[in-house]
């Protein structure tokens, strides 16, 4: 039986037995590898559209029998499977595929194999030509693959520190540092160790790159932790920011930290999208983890699918994600704590709230809503169209600031702020991944549960929110029993975007009556 190679990581290439198979034709090698990434039968229709956009269905048609006697003539006749219809590689040969080898490896936690077998990015300056189907499902492959070499690298460096393996964390932190140059986590892992591993030379080389890199780009310096770890030396017995824990539940690892120790347990659980580390690099969202944690312990999640948690191959729905709650407050020993649900983080607190009231001494809404679309009884979000619309924009600018202009309208101007946003969606997910919990997030409708909500509740909501409208705050401070309602000036969704301090003084106030 013939062993089929299909190398999709990097420049593509086919193999035969080990030896290379010479295709000069740019579209015969285009069907080979998304056949190979279909794992199964593809339609001639579909492969005909892709590949020749303009023309008839009967000429396309043509060019793709043609295309296929090609191959066919350059590779053996064994080599695929055809009826009118469809066409699929031969389950008469081995078929290896890469990308598929690499993402079972992040399947099965082996994130050091994973790394390993990650030899580039998808297709990597490869372009069958005049095929923009083509390019754009490439496009979000490389995209999701990306994003889990990425988490697959960070996962590494924390085995490998644990391990006291510090030369292969520092390692991996460089191939971070080659995938987002700006990220001052990344240089922090990479420059902690180095140091750990006794390269203090090339440690602080690094961190007078990366110096540069943020200066000449950025026009801003790094923060004072990655600099204090060269002040500490050797010993580096100060951690300024929280380690990240994992928790394991029904085999997905959720990734949280805890910071500070209050008499209360605070978690938070913000929107769509997350990162537990890449949240302490942007100054203003800093401080303000930093402040409430001075209120009590700041519990921090990355649920199932988002950010440092595990992938998996669905869009996790309210349920998962209460589910994913109460995992981590297990895994922290928190018996009664405040809940505070930030935008579409708000619902699965909600629902973790009246599952579970004696858990919960109280609950925040900061600018959440009940419902993902709008319906005749529900005209506080946006329509189905709208929305799909606004998707398709933040899928379509993935890779850079996308939504900025939205989420935090008083930093979109902000250098600073955009490569930080840019990279954080980079690392907690990729367009295609981001796209099904959006979807999954369009059709919550969790209103049936506000009248069971028995527990204190704060809603605060800014005024002129760019992404989600007062009136969805006001519905559900009119709908969940005894909620008291706080209207704030501004327009930045995010709570530390913007002027914070009313935002931190309304959830002071309120876990300071929870504990008194």
């Amino acid at each position: 039986m013939a062993l089929f190679s299909v190398r999709t990581l990097g420049f593509p290439e086919i193999r035969r037995d080990h030896r290379l198979c010479r295709l000069p034709l740019r579209k015969g090698l285009a069907l080979l590898v998304y056949l190979a990434e279909a794992s199964g039968s593809v339609g001639r229709d579909v492969l005909a559209t892709m590949l020749w956009p303009e023309g008839s269905n009967e000429v396309v048609r043509a060019r793709l029998r043609r295309l296929l006697h090609r191959l066919q003539q350059a590779l053996g006749d064994d080599i695929l499977t055809m009826d009118r219809s469809a066409v699929r590689w031969s389950t008469a040969i081995t078929l290896q595929v890469d990308s598929q080898l690499f993402e079972q490896a992040c399947d099965r936690g082996e994130f050091e194999r994973a790394c390993r077998q990650y030899s580039g990015d998808f297709l990597d300056g490869f372009s069958p030509g005049d095929c923009p189907q083509f390019d754009e499902w490439a496009f979000f492959r490389r995209e999701a693959l990306r994003g889990r070499v990425m988490q697959a690298l960070e996962r590494a460096v924390h085995a490998s520190n644990a391990a006291g393996d510090y030369a292969a964390a520092a390692a991996h932190a460089g191939l971070l540092i080659e995938l987002d140059p700006f990220s001052e986590v990344y240089g922090r892992h990479l420059v902690r160790n180095l140091l750990l591993a006794g390269e203090r030379a090339t440690a602080q080389r690094h961190l007078e790159a990366l110096t540069q890199r943020l200066h000449d780009e950025l026009n801003v310096a790094p923060g004072p932790e990655i600099r204090a770890l060269l002040d500490v030396g050797a010993t580096l017995h100060i951690e300024d920011l929280p380690s990240t824990r994992y928790v394991s539940s029904g085999g997905i690892h959720l990734a949280f930290q805890t910071h500070g120790a209050g008499g209360i347990d605070i978690l938070l659980l913000p929107g769509f999208v997350s990162h537990v580390e890449r949240v302490w690099e942007q100054p203003q969202c800093r401080a303000f983890l930093s402040s409430v944690a001075a209120m009590g312990r700041l519990l921090l999640l990355d649920r199932r699918g988002v950010g440092l948690s595990d992938r998996v191959g669905f869009a996790p729905d309210v349920d998962a994600t209460a589910q994913d709650i109460g995992t981590v407050l297990d895994a922290a020993g928190s018996r009664r704590l405040v809940l505070l649900g930030a935008s579409e983080g708000g619902p699965a607190c909600i629902k973790f709230a009246v599952d579970h009231p004696n858990r919960v001494a109280g609950l925040i809404l900061f600018a959440s809503l009940a419902k993902g679309t709008a319906t005749h009884d529900y005209p506080h979000a946006l329509e189905s169209s709208q929305y799909d619309t606004w998707l398709q924009q933040l899928v379509a600018g993935w890779g850079g600031p996308a939504g900025i202009e939205t989420f935090g309208p008083s930093l979109a101007g902000d250098p600073q702020a955009r490569a930080w946003w840019a990279g954080l969606l980079r690392a907690a997910s990729s367009p295609g991944a981001i796209k099904a919990v959006l979807m999954a997030l369009r059709d919550t409708d969790v209103r049936h549960l506000l009248g069971r909500v028995s527990v204190p509740t704060l809603v605060l909501h800014r005024h002129d929110d760019c992404a989600v409208r007062i009136g969805a705050g006001r519905h559900l401070a009119s709908h969940i029993p005894r909620a008291r309602f706080v209207e704030l000036d501004g327009a930045d969704h995010w709570p530390f975007a913007g002027d914070q301090q009313p935002v931190l003084d309304g959830i002071r106030q309120f876990v300071g009556s929870l504990s008194g």
